[in-house]
Parts: C-alpha cells; sequence; structure tokens
C-alpha cells in the first residue's frame, strides 16, 4: 500500500470534512452538507463514512479525502497528503528526488521563496533595514506586527541574488523565480530592491509570492508585485487568506479590504479575518476561495473613487457566489490602516459589525452618479440597480428593496416591485439532475448491495456471467465496469468511477449512499433473492422470444425451423 492510499485507510473523511463543512448525519454512514464548492440553499453534498469518499449531487464534484483537500485548499497533491499527514500525525516516507521537472522546479520555487522570505526578514533588523524600521514605527506598525506577518526590506547591494547562487539553485529555476533576474552578461540583480516587503502565503503558509512598497519618493511603482510563476497567480491568491481562515470561521465574515497594511491594520484591531487581493481587482477564482470560508463577506475597499469602483464590481461578483454583502464605509476619507490608528480598534469593529447592506450602499452611489430628480435620472438609476436585483431571490426581500428604492427614487413600489419581479425572473439553483435508473427492482438492489458490501461482492462477482442481461439494462455501464476486475477483492471505488460516464458516476454516488440497506440483515441473502428474481426473469424473456420465433416461422412456412424451436421451448418450459 502507497503512502497516499494508507492516508485514505486512516484518515477519517468525515472529520477533515467536518472541520470545513457543517454536515449532518442522515444515515448509518452518511452526512450531508451545504456544498463548498458552489452556491446553494439546499444541501446536496454527501459524504460517506465508510467508504471515504463525498458527492455533491448539485455540481458533481466528487472523491477521497486527498482530492477534497487539494480543491478545497487549492492545492498540488503533495502538498495536500503533506497537510493531512501533519494534520494526523501519519509520518510521511522520506522522498528521493522527484524524477518530475514540473515537481523538482516547484520545490525549488518555494524553497528560494522561502530563503528569501527570511532573507528580507533579516534584512529589516540589520543596520541596512533602519529606514524601514523607521517607516512602519511611523505608521504604527510594531516589531510583533511585523514579525507576525514576516514584513521584511529588501536592500540594493544583490545579496539575494549571491545567497540564491550559493545556495546552489539552478539558473533555470532562478529566472523564473522573478526574485531576481539575469544580466545580458549572465550576472544576476535582485527583482526587489530598496523596498518593505509583504510575503504572500499560499493556504498551507506556505511563502509563494512577494509584494514590496517602495521606501523612496520618486521610486516607481510605488508596489511592486512578484510575477506569475507555477506556484503564484495573483489572481488566485488573496493575501493573509491563510491567516484569515480560522477568524472567518468563529465570526462567520470575511473583510475585504486594498492592501498590505490596510490587512495589518485589521489584524491589529481584532480582525484576523481580514483578505486583500493581491496587486488586482477582486477576481471570481479570489471569491471562491473565500466562499468557502464564510457566507457575510464585509467589502472595506479605501474610500476614494478607485475604491467606490472597485466596491461597485466586487459587489456583483459577491453576489454570483452567493453572499450576503455588506459594506463598511469609513467616514474622514480614511482607510481601513488610518483609520485604526485615529480612531482605535474598537471603533474600527463597531463600522464592521454595523456595516450597511450592499443595496443601501449601491442607493446612495445611483445618488451620486444620476440625478434621481428628473425622469431620465430616474431611469438611469433604476437601470443602474434592477441588475443586482437578479442576485436576490427572496421574494420578501424584493418587496423590503422595492420599498427602500421607491422612496429614492420617488415612483410609485407597485412599479418597482413588477420591474424586479422580472429582473429576478429566471432563478433557480442549477443542479445535477439524477437520472432515473430504468431497470428492475431486482437488478437495483443487486447492485446497491454489490458496492455497499464486500462479502455480497465475493458471493455474487463469480456469477454476474451468467447474467448477461445485466449487460442490456440502463445500467450496463457500471456493470461493464465491475466485469473488468478480476476478482472480487480487486474491486476498488476510485477506479470505477475513474471508467465511468459523469451520468453513470451520479447513478453509481446514488446508491452508494442507499442507506436503508445498512437497516437491513442478511445482505447475500438479498442478493441470492434478487439473482434468482433476475434469473426468473429471464427464462421468461426467453420463453415469450422464443414463442414469438414459433409464429413467426409458422407464418414463412417453415414448418422444420418451429418444431425445432418447439422442442427447444419444451424444454426451458420444464427447466431442463
Amino acid at each position: 500500500m502507497d503512502f497516499a492510499q494508507q492516508l485514505k485507510s486512516t484518515v477519517d473523511i468525515v472529520a477533515v470534512i467536518g472541520e470545513r463543512v457543517s454536515l449532518k448525519k442522515r444515515g448509518a454512514y452518511s452526512y450531508i452538507g451545504l456544498c463548498p464548492f458552489h452556491q446553494e440553499k439546499s444541501g446536496s453534498f454527501n459524504v460517506h463514512q465508510e467508504k471515504q469518499f463525498y458527492k455533491c449531487f448539485g455540481c458533481g464534484a466528487s472523491g477521497d479525502v486527498i482530492k477534497f483537500v487539494m480543491e478545497y485548499e487549492n492545492v498540488t497533491f503533495l502538498e495536500a497528503i503533506t497537510s493531512l499527514s501533519e494534520r494526523f500525525g501519519i509520518p510521511m516516507p522520506k522522498r528521493g528526488p522527484s524524477d518530475d521537472p514540473e515537481d523538482r522546479l516547484r520545490t525549488a520555487l518555494l524553497d528560494m521563496h522561502e530563503l528569501a522570505a527570511k532573507h528580507f526578514q533579516q534584512n529589516l533588523e540589520s543596520a541596512a533595514g533602519a529606514e524601514a524600521r523607521a517607516y512602519l514605527g511611523r505608521r504604527g506598525v510594531t516589531a510583533a506586527l511585523a514579525g507576525e506577518f514576516r514584513v521584511g526590506f529588501s536592500d540594493r547591494n544583490g545579496a539575494l541574488a549571491r545567497l540564491l547562487q550559493k545556495q546552489g539553485f539552478p539558473a533555470p529555476a532562478m529566472e523564473v523565480s522573478s526574485l531576481v533576474k539575469k544580466r545580458e552578461d549572465g550576472t544576476w540583480y535582485d527583482s526587489f530592491r530598496g523596498r518593505l516587503m509583504f510575503p504572500i502565503a499560499n493556504e498551507s503558509s506556505k511563502v509563494i509570492g512577494f509584494g514590496g512598497r517602495a521606501m523612496q519618493e520618486g521610486d516607481e511603482p510605488k508596489y511592486l508585485n512578484s510575477a506569475g510563476t507555477s506556484i503564484y497567480q495573483k489572481s488566485n491568491v488573496l493575501y493573509s487568506l491563510h491567516r484569515a481562515r480560522e477568524g472567518a470561521r468563529k465570526s462567520g465574515r470575511i473583510v475585504l479590504v486594498e492592501g498590505y497594511m490596510d490587512v495589518m491594520g485589521a489584524f491589529s484591531a481584532g480582525v484576523p479575518e481580514a483578505v486583500a487581493p493581491c496587486g488586482t481587482a477582486l477576481t471570481a477564482a479570489q471569491v471562491r476561495a473565500l466562499r468557502r470560508l464564510a457566507p457575510l463577506a464585509v467589502v472595506n475597499f479605501d474610500p476614494d473613487t478607485a475604491g467606490a469602483n472597485a466596491t461597485e464590481k466586487s459587489i456583483q461578483l459577491l453576489l454570483d457566489e452567493g453572499f450576503r454583502v455588506r459594506i463598511a464605509a469609513l467616514e474622514g476619507g480614511l482607510d481601513p490602516d488610518e483609520f485604526v490608528k485615529a480612531n482605535g480598534a474598537e471603533a474600527y469593529r463597531d463600522r464592521l459589525t454595523n456595516a450597511q447592506p450592499y443595496f443601501h450602499w449601491l442607493a446612495g452611489r445611483a445618488r451620486q452618479r444620476f440625478d434621481v430628480r428628473t425622469s431620465e435620472g430616474k431611469v438611469q438609476a433604476l437601470e443602474f440597480l434592477l441588475p443586482r436585483v437578479r442576485q436576490v431571490a427572496d421574494r420578501v426581500e424584493r418587496a423590503a428593496l422595492a420599498n427602500e428604492l421607491a422612496s429614492v427614487l420617488g415612483v410609485e413600489q407597485g412599479l418597482l416591485l413588477e420591474q424586479f419581479r422580472r429582473a429576478a425572473g429566471g432563478r433557480g439553483e442549477e443542479r445535477i439532475q439524477i437520472p432515473a435508473l430504468e431497470v428492475p427492482a431486482a437488478e437495483k438492489m443487486l447492485l446497491e448491495l454489490f458496492l455497499h458490501s464486500a462479502e455480497v461482492r465475493e458471493h455474487v462477482f463469480p456469477r454476474l456471467p451468467n447474467y448477461p442481461q445485466l449487460l442490456q439494462s440502463a445500467a450496463r455501464e457500471i456493470w461493464e465496469g465491475l466485469l473488468g476486475f478480476p476478482d472480487a477483492a480487486s474491486f476498488h471505488w476510485e477506479e470505477l468511477e475513474r471508467k465511468l460516464s459523469p451520468e453513470s458516476r451520479t447513478l453509481m454516488a446514488a446508491m452508494a449512499f442507499a442507506d436503508h440497506l445498512r437497516s437491513e440483515q442478511n445482505m447475500v441473502e438479498q442478493a441470492e433473492a434478487c439473482l434468482t428474481q433476475l434469473g426468473a426473469g429471464s427464462r421468461k424473456g426467453k420463453i415469450a422470444e422464443m414463442k414469438r420465433r414459433v409464429r413467426e416461422a409458422e407464418q414463412r412456412g417453415a414448418i422444420m425451423e418451429a418444431l425445432q424451436i418447439v422442442d427447444e421451448l419444451h424444454r426451458l418450459e420444464k427447466g431442463n
């Protein structure tokens, strides 16, 4: 058994998923909850404890505990098994050098970034980092806070390039790392020079990139971010997401701010669930990563024009992923970090707690952008707001929005309700339809028993070839997959699933969660009864078919052929 199989047979998938998804027990071994991979209001995410796999009947997501960690935390296979081994205290076998070039490159990039983070931290604490320390002091960043976020300083003397070379990192890996660059003469120089450095980590807390802030006036750009690599794509990553996870689960919310210092300011104010995009506008991929953590998003971008535009765009993205959205607008033109310094931690937490519903903020935005005193302005405001209503499925909430907007625009609420009804038309949760399994009840029961019980598999498997009608049924793809195993002992869920079409995988998963079988005794006897019924059904079908052939032969005048068929028919009816 390889280490991955050892993990899957040792780790309880319910314990792992239950730390991230609220699960309710539904049967002896099955649990259900809201899917973390798509927006839904009624639970269609199933976890089977005994078979150690999950299946969502809403979006089709499925797999084992390792795949769940990979998908949920957006990490590689190696990172997932490492995380699980550490979480459950299962020692990983020592690995030799990988033969996979991509694996070797990824390992080198992670090692280089960790080394760079330590190097920058040491620079900050050295004489060369005096200016950076003074800047942090002026911004109210304590040594402890800087240490928590591993803030560092990049000097201008090319020390990092020399360090990476000294450590023996291969030139191709250095070239794509975005940490250093190569001159035409073959010498290396640092990409980040004279900047305050903010390490960016993945959800496993591994450093994968950096954001560097200029320390002197005239240094452009003000912020310089790592280029994309195989370990870092800024459109998929949020600053401090790994740190925000626990706080988000406890508070039930995620707080979105604009910059690295804003995240640090929020953290110092007792808001660890704050995250920020890494030098980009908020993206759909980032929002999907957040959706796994909390149902409420509080947007607290800067109050300037760019921040307001970013807030407006983020609302749409967040609503698309099913978030409840609130907007925290800070007075005085202050960003979150500045507000905390000026007004204190408690005042900032109070602003977040009392953040306004997104539609209130949008209504205010409409008043700013359009002259709602005129008919034209009212129409423009209505056209601006109606698309947002499409995300509101609840009729009571739509009525409340209509009432509020009617007072803003000075129009009849009834007219708005009709417009809102049309805007919200066609909404509905998309779900994968589970195809009806149009096969005899005995066959369906036999398949469920076969999938549930190793004892049934041992008893039934050698006899399956005697029932060729199974390969003609609606479930034939599953039966073909089962017959592809050399014996019952070699049956494996994952291998079978890989052989099946999406429709058949869904059918198989539905039968796997048929926990009603658990209340029944003597599964082998039940399976034997199913086989008997299938055999009887097959015999009846053969008899009917032979009678049809006799009639057809007689009509053609083929008397000898008809007599031969009648002879076979008599033997079959007598059970010979």
